[in-house]
């Protein structure tokens, strides 16, 4: 069987880097194997297949190399800026059914927005210290208690003082991956609130080996939980936040994630992640 995969950079940084996603149409005949086995040769962090659906405008599943997973940020901006960009979406609000429930979209212009739900920070016994040793950081580094906040998707948050100190990390990816098997996390989100563009509002590392993924250069459904660190942490009055990511890899792909929190009273009941993405080719696979 011949498959055709569009490659989008999702969350691209004034038209350049971005986080590329493999996204598949028609994929509705597809099974689940064929679907992993697909992933797997396209050999990036995930892999979108819409499909029809019978609650939503379209159908997403999600696929890294490894396994399925429920939620994929950059690639859910992947699927639907190709998606608009074909003509194929009639008007700015449009939706997605998943393996948990459907959620709304919305394209404005260049931009495609997913929405995340409310934040939640669950309970977790490991120490500080046990969280900067799976890191390789000096716990003196860091700024504020690292915590696992959930927007649909749950992942470790911890702020270290500077860039210097974000490039200097030495993930344990061993150890991240039994801290996040036991806490049911995509991975660990690392942030410092210097930034390299002076617009942004954190400079941040994703690291999520329980996917396979050593680091990626842009996570949507991360930026996500970590703007309401910011805001209900950190004390940051804002409703909208970038975070910037990518600029740490080797070699980097600056990627853009904008985040805009809806509160009322301060308490944040919802937000989305939105972003660019841009068609970089077509791969043709075989399985």
């Amino acid at each position: 069987m011949n498959v055709t995969v569009a490659i989008v950079d999702a969350f691209i940084d004034r038209g350049e880097g971005g986080n590329p996603a493999g996204v598949v149409l028609d994929a509705d005949d597809l099974s689940a194997s064929q679907k992993r086995a697909i992933a797997a040769k396209v050999g990036l962090s995930e892999t979108a297949f819409v499909s029809k659906s019978n609650s939503a405008d379209f159908k997403l599943d999600f696929f890294t190399p490894q396994k399925q997973i429920a939620h994929c940020g950059h690639a859910t901006i992947a699927a639907f800026s190709l998606l608009s960009q074909r003509g194929l979406i009639a008007g700015q609000t449009t939706s997605k059914e998943t393996i948990d429930g459907d959620r709304q979209i919305e394209v404005l212009a260049d931009f495609a927005y997913m929405r995340q739900t409310k934040p939640k920070y669950p309970h977790f016994d490991f120490t500080a210290s046990d969280i900067c040793l799976s890191l390789g950081v000096h716990e003196d580094r860091t700024m504020a208690l690292p915590a696992i906040v959930n927007t649909g998707n749950s992942f470790l948050i911890l702020g270290v003082k500077t860039i210097k100190d974000l490039e200097n990390l030495r993930p344990d990816y061993e150890s991240i991956k039994a801290i996040s098997d036991q806490y049911d996390l995509i991975g660990f989100y690392v942030f410092s609130l210097e930034t390299h563009n002076r617009e942004s509002d954190a400079s941040t590392r994703m690291f999520a080996p329980r996917y396979g993924i050593k680091e990626e250069s842009a996570t949507g459904m991360a930026a996500g939980p970590l703007a309401c660190f910011l805001h209900d942490q950190m004390h940051i009055d804002k409703d909208i936040f970038l975070i910037e990511q990518g600029h740490s890899m080797h070699p980097a792909s600056p990627s853009l994630i904008k985040i805009v929190l809806s509160r009322q009273k301060q308490i944040i009941h919802s937000l989305k992640a939105g972003g660019i993405g841009k068609l970089s080719r077509y791969e043709e696979i075989t399985i």
